[in-house]
């Protein structure tokens, strides 16, 4: 009996069980569902973090200011400015494994433009900030050096802050006052969306640092800066370059051997890629536990095709009474395993891909569904079927046919 011609009396004998055969297939059925939803929302995940880390920057440095000690006294992070405007321009100029480095100052506070307010993040930078984070305008332009070193009131806005305040009209030109002081728009960046902690890097104002530290917070430190961004020539120059900018402000901070340093360097590609890193790993984890479900419904397909052996063994004593080969028997049995295995794969993709859509919709998750996933699922399916319809078959084709025939 060729395989045409099994898979038809396969077919036949699944379609008397319509119920059973039903039943059989939903392990299957909800195995390959749970595991395209759960590659889904990992990948999801996966992406989205990804275009976090590609919306910070890549083969960057955090310069931050450390902590100091006065008459015995150990002060907190950020609690005395230790970082300046010349060590950010030294870092620059005396730094081989430096390509950018761009000095920054943050505050917040009111942005008015009419009857419109909005308080947001102010973001004092320089001009190579922009290249550093490939932030890239949607209109206007980005403020000059020249501009920073006069420290002129100029600013650009980030799309949250244009749209709160101008709404659909062109912001570029127009004059906003911040903390009572008027600034001119140059321009409007285009959206970074959130960051990997979850804060929208839209909602801000970008202006020369300069402006900030000497127009809006002005103050005896006005030379002082909160961090430095720097960013390597290459990514294999990551490492390097942190050695280079520890080395230089403890040369340039007078810190001798042996003493603390009052600032610390860190590296966010190590810190991005961490959380990349364990992003997958959570994904590989829900894949492998929504794999589990498949080797119960392989089990439960094995069960049933025990009982179906057991039923059918007078059928297979007739079978082989009138010349059925062992071969004959185990294919029929064989395939019954397979069919069932692959219809609830095809089924279970259907409805893992319409979860994974259903819970994208109501829950506002990010989830990518992926072909290979698919494929995977219902090629392991296949494989299932196989493996624990192997055994019923066997046993099937290996009967006594005068034993089989006397079964009641």
């Amino acid at each position: 009996m060729n395989l045409y011609s099994a898979g038809k009396v396969s077919f036949r004998s699944l379609r008397a069980n319509k119920m059973r055969s039903m039943l059989t297939m939903l392990g299957m059925i909800i195995g390959v569902a749970a595991v395209i939803i759960m590659v889904a929302i990992g990948a999801g995940a996966n992406e989205r973090i990804a275009a976090q880390i590609a919306s910070v920057g890549s083969n960057l440095l955090l310069v931050l200011p450390g902590s100091t000690t006065s008459g015995g006294l150990r002060s907190g992070f950020g609690s005395t400015p230790t970082l300046t405007m010349d060590d950010a321009k030294a870092i620059g100029k005396e730094l081989p494994a430096v390509a950018l480095d761009s000095p920054s100052s943050r505050s917040s506070g009111p942005v008015v433009y009419g009857n419109q307010n909005w308080s947001t993040i102010l973001l004092g930078v320089s001009p190579e900030y922009f290249e550093m984070r490939d932030w890239k305008t949607i209109a206007g332009r980005y403020f000059t050096t020249q501009e920073m070193d006069a420290a002129v009131k100029v600013c650009l806005l980030g799309t949250t802050v244009a749209e709160n305040l101008f709404g659909a009209e062109d912001a570029v030109g127009k004059i906003v006052r911040i903390k009572r002081a008027p600034f001119t728009v140059v321009g409007v960046l285009e959206s970074k969306g959130q960051s990997p902690n979850g804060q929208d890097q839209d909602d801000t104002v970008i202006l020369p640092v300069t402006t900030l530290t000497k127009k809006l917070a002005a103050s005896a430190h006005s030379r002082s800066i909160g961090v430095v961004l720097v960013q390597a020539v290459d990514g294999d120059r990551v490492k390097e370059a942190e050695r280079e900018v520890t080395s230089l402000l403890r040369q340039r901070h007078r810190i001798g051997p042996g003493q603390d340093d009052d600032f610390s360097v860190r590296n966010l590609s190590e810190m991005l890629a961490l959380a990349e890193s364990a992003t997958r790993i959570m994904s590989l984890l829900l894949g492998g536990i929504a794999s589990v479900s498949l080797l119960v419904g392989g089990i439960g397909i094995m069960n049933i095709m025990l009982v179906s052996v057991t039923e059918r063994t007078r059928e297979i004593g007739i079978r082989m009474a009138v010349g059925a080969r062992e071969r004959d028997i185990l294919s029929q049995f064989l395939i019954e395993a397979v069919l069932l295995a692959l219809t609830g794969g095809a089924i279970g993709i259907v409805l893992g891909a319409a979860g994974t859509v259903l819970i994208s919709w109501l829950a506002g998750w990010s989830t990518l569904i992926s072909p290979a996933a698919a494929f995977l699922a219902f090629g392991f399916s296949a494989a299932v079927g196989v493996f624990f319809g192997f055994y019923p078959a066997r046993k099937a084709s290996r009967m006594d046919p005068i034993e089989a025939l006397r079964y009641e």
